[in-house]
């Protein structure tokens, strides 16, 4: 069974079958209360576990593709570290093998966002558990 998981950027249009559409950022949209989250596009529901640590954060710039892989390497290090993040790995990978979920971020730049590497990441726990 194929993983329905897609990636979004916030305030982006929801896509059709995009499903639940996932906010994994450290912080919540500033200035914007909770409510409105969902309908000014942010997100539907936001899930701060799987976002990276404020440390992480502040001492990463990321530049190249060298960096982004370093920033990837230690964003791993730190989910896998925690069991309450492994287990929402888990969480997601079971919910997106029956039905749509999109994780998303503030970044502009997909390729350099830690939500490509959080996707990774949700489909090698999907393999693992064998739910795809």
């Amino acid at each position: 069974m194929a993983l329905r998981l897609t990636t979004f950027r916030y305030l982006s249009q929801p896509k059709r079958g995009q499903g639940l559409r996932v906010g994994t950022t450290r912080r919540p949209p500033r200035g914007k209360k909770e409510r409105d989250w969902q309908s000014e596009g942010y997100f539907d529901v936001w899930f701060p576990l799987l976002a990276p640590s404020a440390a992480l954060l502040a001492r990463t710039e990321i530049i190249t593709k060298a960096d982004y892989r370093q920033f990837c390497e230690r964003y791993e290090r730190e989910i896998m570290k925690r069991s309450e993040a492994r287990r929402a790995l888990d969480l997601l990978a079971a919910i997106a093998a029956r039905t749509p979920i999109s994780i998303g971020c503030f970044c502009a730049d997909e390729s350099f966002c830690h939500r490509t590497h959080l996707k990774k990441l949700i489909e090698r726990r999907a393999k693992e558990l064998k739910l795809s």
